[in-house]
């Protein structure tokens, strides 16, 4: 399953790559082997991981193949030709057609050595074609921008024409007050679309639409805060929560009790974004959450996860494993989905069978068979699991551990040749183990089939733009939990200031994560049902890093502030 780097001879790019500086051999083998099995050019995945600067692996990758560089940027869309080329092949090979000259057709590639793009092109057109190299960023961005100024997209539309974006739903019959008609109406359409398309513009999770006695509010989840982006008039309420019932196939007639949908909502011919959706009567009426899912979540691979090096090699080696379990742990939008995903993307290969039973499945994923929980049916995790075992499974996920029964199904799956993964709502490794034993099962086979405890929390990233260097006196730094070498070493605390790039000095998250492996030590330990006190203060001796120590390495990194890691990590 794991490929073994060290018998990796690197040539090519990679070695010029290594050469130049941009990266060290470690980080190149492993990023060749990751884009190996994702099918990905290299230069592509070391962008997309941002392991190094994309400007830079362009000009080495010019220095390396004798040919110049074009800077995007510079370059004028208008010149670029129209339906020429498939937009399929332009986004398979991460190739844009640039311009035409007469039987010439000049493609800007980021990736000097994919012939086979030039080659099906050119079958395709029956054109000749040539290659001009460009940075790997601003060539999906500008791929982005291609394709979507042939059709309806995001990035084109203003606020006179919200209405143009489709939505996959259903229309109903309303016996109430508000009918189809009226949620129909181009003001209610255009307002909902534009609060849609605004949270996915502004990188919001999740978008709630919440009605009380005399006004109405819209909030978006921004980097994990929520913050208050519009508030409409109270009267219209009703037809909003109807509209957005309509687009998700619920039943807008039925206002007393909770109900789960879905949308898809169609930006252009080659996007498309899911939300889940979810309604609770409340005292003045219906309050929606809608959850975003973005599918590129569980692509981004492990390295731009946040994972230290000795914490991505214990949960890369975990993988590797034929069987055992893997738990992830942690409150509710810590990212646990993400961190699965991304361990089942890993492991998403021909040769391995994976199963997931999930409540509900967020992102569809080629390859791995997803199952939707249904209590309602009769099809809970347990039920789901026993199928499973019947499945022939190399690996199984199951989206969250919530009984004695799930948990005893998946411990005899993980000590019987298959490798388990799934989530427990825990605030740390040491106490997975005792809630399990609190939920009644044997310390004997929590200790024989946990092999990884991963805890994690998402902590808000600091803006490379505008952060700012600030002093703190060295007592306050012990208080906080900083260690006399580390203050001694020396390090930069860094402080968020806002700007135009950010939203209060932050942009994006980063995850923070507890990983510990069930040694021996641990294992006797479980065995002898030790409280989690105990055991945490063992994995701390066997060199294993708690959610406060790794929140405290990030604000030495620079990577987040003080202020931040004690947010989401301070008891």
């Amino acid at each position: 399953m794991a490929t073994n780097k060290s018998n990796i001879t690197l040539t090519g790019l990679a070695r010029r790559f290594v050469e130049d500086g941009l990266l060290d051999e470690a980080t190149a083998k492993d990023a060749f082997v990751q884009a190996s099995q994702n099918r990905i050019p290299l230069i592509t995945y070391l962008t997309q991981n941002k392991l190094a600067d994309s400007a830079k692996l362009a000009f080495s990758a010019a220095m390396e193949f004798g040919v110049s560089v074009l800077d995007l940027s510079s370059f004028l869309p208008e010149m670029m030709p129209e339906g020429v080329v498939d937009e399929k092949l332009v986004r398979k090979h991460n190739a844009l057609p640039l311009y035409k000259r007469g039987n010439r057709l000049f493609i800007a590639v980021s990736d000097p050595t994919n012939i086979q793009a030039l080659d099906e092109i050119k079958f395709n057109t029956g054109l000749s074609t040539d290659a001009i190299l460009v940075d790997d960023a601003k060539l999906r961005d500008a791929i982005d921008k291609y394709l979507d100024s042939q059709d309806t997209s995001m990035g084109n539309l203003d606020d006179a024409d919200l209405e143009g974006v489709e939505t996959e739903g259903g229309e109903q019959e309303d016996d109430g007050a508000v009918s189809a008609s009226d949620v129909d109406d181009a003001p209610i359409v255009k307002y909902v679309n534009k609060m849609l398309l605004d949270a996915i513009r502004g990188g919001a999770s999740d978008v709630h639409f919440e009605p009380y006695e005399k006004t109405y509010r819209v909030r978006y989840r921004t980097d994990g805060i929520l913050k208050e982006m519009s508030r409409p008039s109270i009267k219209l309420a009703p037809k909003i929560s109807a509209r957005v019932k309509i687009m998700a196939q619920l039943d807008i007639s039925e206002r007393r009790v909770p109900q789960d949908g879905r949308i898809k909502m169609k930006l252009s011919k080659t996007k498309a974004i899911d939300f889940r959706v979810n309604t609770l009567p409340t005292l003045w009426g219906e309050k929606i959450v809608l959850r975003i899912l973005d599918p590129s979540q569980a692509k981004l691979g492990i390295d731009v996860l946040g994972y230290e090096e000795d914490q991505k090699q214990l949960f890369m080696d975990a993988l590797s494993q034929p069987q055992g379990m893997i738990l992830v742990t942690g409150p509710t939008g810590s990212g646990k989905t993400v961190s699965l995903y991304t361990g089942l993307n890993i492991l998403n290969t021909p040769d391995i069978n994976i199963s997931t039973a999930e409540d509900p499945a967020e992102i569809n994923l080629e390859g791995i068979n997803q199952v939707n929980v249904n209590t309602r049916v009769g099809l809970g995790f347990a039920e789901a699991l026993r199928a499973f075992l019947r499945q022939d499974p190399d690996v199984i996920m199951v989206g969250e551990i919530r009984d004695l029964e799930t948990a005893n199904i998946a411990i005899k799956a993980a000590q019987t040749g298959h490798l388990v993964l799934s989530t427990l709502h825990t605030n740390s490794a040491a106490e997975t183990l005792t809630r399990m034993m609190n939920m009644g099962v044997p310390a004997f086979n929590i200790a024989t089939s946990v092999s990884l405890i991963i805890a994690q929390r998402l902590g808000r990233r600091l803006c490379s733009a505008c952060k700012q260097p600030g002093e703190v006196p060295k007592d306050l730094l012990l208080a906080e939990g900083f260690t006399e070498e580390q203050i001694d070493t020396g390090f930069t605390l860094y402080h968020p200031k806002g700007c135009d790039k950010c939203s209060g000095g932050y942009k994006g998250r980063v995850g923070i994560y507890e990983v510990v492996k069930v040694t021996e030590r641990l294992a006797s330990m479980i065995m002898e049902e030790a409280s989690s006190i105990k055991i945490a203060k063992q994995a701390e001796a066997e060199g294993f890093r708690n959610l406060r120590q790794s929140a405290l390495r990030k604000v030495i990194e620079g990577v987040t502030s003080l202020e931040e890691a004690n947010r989401v990590t301070k008891d």
